[in-house]
């Protein structure tokens, strides 16, 4: 069977990074997107404003989880100045998809990981589809 999405999707579907959770993070949010089922948790320890360890975790499609688990590779290591400035178009350029940028159903996928992280690094409690935009 044909893999519809890639490469590197494929490969973090096979090979999850930084799965499980963190005992005393920082922050742990946890997000949903009710249409599809897709389920993202991430925990972050911040230390000295270094993301010092990231976990992810959750259920749904190739995309959703393989976006997270891409996400958490990524920022691990970042200063929270430079989480705060990765966007949309980083990730999908990261998962190598930036055609789901045209995609309403499959990037609220691809964005789910990045909304988990940022609404619990900014502490803002739920973000709205306007917010979404912002991401």
């Amino acid at each position: 069977m044909s893999n519809p999405y890639g490469d590197l999707i494929a490969d973090h579907i096979q090979y999850p990074r930084n799965r499980g959770a963190l005992e005393q993070p920082t922050f742990s949010r946890e997000e949903h997107n009710p249409l599809c089922g897709d389920k993202v948790r991430i925990d972050v320890l911040i230390e000295g404003g270094v993301i010092a360890d990231i976990k992810q975790q959750g259920k749904g499609c190739s995309l959703s989880q393989a976006s997270a688990s891409a996400l958490s590779e990524e920022l691990k290591g970042k200063t929270v100045e430079q989480a705060k400035a990765f966007d949309k178009e980083a990730l999908l350029e990261l998962i190598e998809m930036p055609q789901l940028a045209h995609n309403p159903v499959r990037i609220k996928c691809a964005l789910l990981p990045l909304k988990t992280f940022k609404t619990g690094l900014y502490g803002l409690g739920e973000v709205t589809p306007d917010d979404e935009e912002d991401l």
